[in-house]
């Protein structure tokens, strides 16, 4: 099952969120402070940011971050999946599949799904080509502030 993350998952967020955060899955690690400004902006600003908190048999097993943006290159909204996390133990139960198609199902509106993903990231990358993702040719730059 896969429902809006509220306050009161703060704590398993966290933890998760500093497990993913620290893993081969991503470019580098992030701040914890970040980790928690993302989580409250996720609980009071939606419509910027949304997070999900994924479960199997009502226990909390992973969390997925959406973001929303304008694309002119569609003429739409395109919606982001920032991160999708599940405990190593509940990998390979079809959890992540199941995220994409509510994902999917959950935005009607979006002209495009778009995420990112490390190229180490071998095991993703096939679920998500197994979706129907195709690789983007782009070089992303960032200039953070």
């Amino acid at each position: 099952m896969t429902r809006d993350i509220t306050q009161e998952d703060k704590a398993v967020f966290m933890a998760m969120a500093k497990a993913f955060y620290s893993s081969k899955a991503v470019a580098h690690v992030i701040d914890v402070k970040i980790i928690e400004t993302t989580f409250n902006t996720a609980i009071n600003e939606p419509h910027l940011i949304r997070a999900f908190m994924i479960e199997d048999d009502d226990v909390p097993v992973g969390f997925a971050l959406t973001s929303f943006y304008y694309a002119t290159e569609v003429g739409g909204i395109v919606v982001l999946l920032e991160d999708l996390y599940l405990n190593e133990t509940c990998r390979g139960k079809g959890l992540g599949s199941r995220f994409i198609e509510f994902m999917e199902k959950e935005f009607p509106a979006a002209e495009r799904f778009r995420l990112e993903v490390a190229r180490e990231n071998t095991r993703a990358i096939d679920l998500y080509k197994k979706l129907g993702y195709e690789v983007l040719e782009y070089i992303q730059m960032v200039k953070n502030m």
